[in-house]
């Protein structure tokens, strides 16, 4: 009996077909992320119920026909009830996508709702970690709805979709 060895790759394989998706993450960063704790270490040892306002913006950059970078903005600010600073956070969380071979009606949706839904866990996490780590209970952010800031934005600009090069999409 003869070892026999494995055949060899066959390098003429065919490949698989690619796969034309809607949308392609090819990456995502925090591009700017601020906390300030002003009165530390005062606000740390009072125990008071924070006053919290919160912000949450989508704009996005585009690089060529069909890349573009999505961020994602919040801002967070808590007071104590005399209206004095607790904490400051603002966070840059950002995507680069590509849009595949879409209609050009859907992709003000792509880029305005699902690339912020796929961003967003991650953003959140953030906000989370740097609160906790400034010594603060973790902020868990609420998730936002997307589609209704997709439709504010809508609204203001009498139906037509935002435009692709813009700025902030709405407020949370």
């Amino acid at each position: 009996m003869t070892d026999t060895p494995p055949p060899p790759a066959n390098p003429q394989a065919p490949q698989q077909p690619q796969i034309n998706a809607p949308l392609i993450m090819h990456g995502q960063y925090i591009k700017d992320l601020s906390f300030e704790n002003p009165r530390a270490p005062q606000s740390l040892i009072e125990q008071t119920q924070p006053q919290l306002t919160l912000n949450v913006q989508v704009a996005n950059r585009q690089f060529d026909a069909k890349t573009f970078e999505v961020a994602l903005t919040i801002e967070a600010n808590a007071k104590t009830p005399k209206d004095e600073p607790l904490f400051v956070l603002e966070l840059v969380y950002a995507g680069t996508v590509s849009l595949g071979e879409v209609p050009q009606e859907a992709i003000g949706p792509l880029l305005f709702i699902e690339t912020p839904r796929l961003l967003f866990p991650f953003a959140r996490a953030v906000v989370a970690n740097a609160t906790r780590e400034a010594g603060f209970p973790p902020l868990n952010i609420a998730p936002v709805d997307f589609v209704a800031l997709y439709r504010q934005q809508l609204e203001a600009n009498a139906g037509r979709m935002p435009g692709i090069a813009g700025g902030p999409v709405g407020h949370a």
